[in-house]
């Protein structure tokens, strides 16, 4: 019988039931959902990188948190001042 070979880039996490991309793993080779490790190969990493590496929220989102406070704001001002 012939060997079947993977065509999907990526490793499947059996826990979570789903196909994870390599850029989708966490740093260490393991499944950002549930933690089972899933790449052998990746190298193990340092709290110092992981600290480094780890996700923060870009600017442009607190752009937009603060732009929909004040359309917010405002519309709660204008709708005072109907009832009024």
């Amino acid at each position: 019988m012939a060997e079947q070979t993977q065509s999907f880039p990526g490793a499947f996490c059996k826990q979570c039931n789903k196909w994870r991309e390599p850029n989708g793993l966490l740093a260490d080779g393991s499944c950002p959902r549930c933690g089972t490790q899933l790449d052998e190969h990746a190298p193990p990493v340092s709290a110092e990188v992981e600290a480094q590496t780890a996700t923060h929220i870009p600017w442009h989102f607190w752009v937009m948190v603060a732009a929909t406070v004040l359309y917010l704001g405002w519309r709660v001002i204008e709708g005072l001042q109907a009832l009024l």
